[in-house]
């Protein structure tokens, strides 16, 4: 055989090959054929039965944010009252409560040690607290601000107690150096505001979300251009989760649907939409097994999506005003939801 047709014989065979991928992989935009449909019907539907355990009562404005603590006990919640609260999930205790400088708070973070939290808004600064070692009721202190962003802050997450990575209407993000208060590296290429950013540290990555309809995947270690941009949103996108594994990740946007993006493949694996649902998401989070996928709703709904069959499991109802944060505990037990109608919800 002559190298030409050995030549022909490849191109023959790859695109075979590509046309066998393409018929496994089905239609992510067709929930009536989804993933699992490589499975040969192999995989089985889960039943949810989750029920709200707790409620968190204290704030007296909306809230906008709330992020667990590493220990799965504690999280932080933001609210437009001007109040930072940490609470206990298990008692339902007030832990702290720091006041802000400014009430048009959009965002909180916990550290990896639970010794700092960070919130930011409206008035362009992420400011980092350090809170008391002994629960005695002293001074919450604000550790630093760090200012350099041109518009609102929209999210920040800790790498570390001494990083931390911020989003901000500016379009840009921006990875800190806690210590030194000080920009280490200004992240650009969105082409409008950077609604959400969700760090993997164990691989130096994170992605960001922005109403460009794009999110796209950074190495914080690297000071260049991202490393993929990922489109198929036909709308404003308002967060962005990473998959338990680091392989992938979901967002949610005002067009309301929620997709998963797998980041080796470089390509979207599933839509979560219904008909029915005409509001946006708010907020995402996967369970710890990644097989579920929860996200709040402007609707006053938290849905629960099965990530394999594309399908909504559960509704979680009980919230009076738009669900506008969520988050799943490290350990996978519980669920924390929040919302305008001032209320934090506990579900397990």
């Amino acid at each position: 055989m002559s190298t030409d047709e050995k030549a022909a014989q490849c191109k023959n065979d790859i695109k075979e090959l590509k046309e066998k991928i393409l018929k496994l992989r089905g239609d992510p935009e067709n929930n009536e054929q989804p993933l699992a449909e490589a499975s040969a019907g192999k995989v089985q539907v889960v039943n949810c039965a989750f029920k709200q355990r707790r409620i968190l009562k204290g704030h007296f404005g909306k809230i906008y944010a709330m992020h667990w603590s590493t220990d799965s006990r504690h999280l932080v919640s933001a609210s437009q009252d001007g109040k930072l609260i940490i609470w206990n999930g298990f008692t339902t205790n007030k832990v702290h409560a720091i006041p802000l400088k400014s009430s048009w708070v959009m965002t909180c973070a916990y550290s990896p040690s639970g010794n700092f939290v960070a919130s930011g808004g409206l008035d362009n600064l992420c400011t980092v607290h350090k809170l008391p070692a002994k629960q005695d009721g002293s001074q919450q202190k604000t550790y630093c601000e760090l200012s350099q962003h041109d518009g609102y802050l929209s999210c920040c997450r800790f790498i570390r107690d001494d990083e931390i990575i911020t989003s901000s209407g500016d379009s840009t993000c921006i990875l800190w150096d806690v210590e030194a208060k000080a920009a280490k590296t200004t992240f650009n290429g969105h082409n409008g505001d950077v609604m959400s950013v969700s760090i993997y540290d164990s691989a130096n990555t994170f992605v960001s979300g922005s109403v460009d309809t794009t999110t796209k995947l950074w190495d914080h270690r690297v000071k260049k251009n991202c490393i993929k941009t990922f489109p198929g949103h036909e709308s404003d996108i308002n967060c962005v989760n990473f998959f338990p594994d680091g392989n992938a990740f979901a967002t949610g946007s005002d067009d309301s649907s929620c997709r998963l993006f797998d980041i080796r493949s470089y390509r979207q694996l599933a839509k979560y939409a219904n008909d029915k649902i005409l509001c946006g998401i708010t907020s995402v989070a996967f369970s710890k097994t990644g097989r579920l996928l929860f996200a709040g709703y402007d609707d006053y709904n938290c849905y629960v999506w099965d990530t394999l069959l594309a399908t909504n499991t559960t509704v979680l109802t009980g919230h009076e005003n738009r669900v506008s944060c969520l988050g799943v505990s490290a350990d996978g037990k519980a669920l924390c939801t929040g919302s305008w109608d001032t209320f934090l919800k506990i579900w397990a």
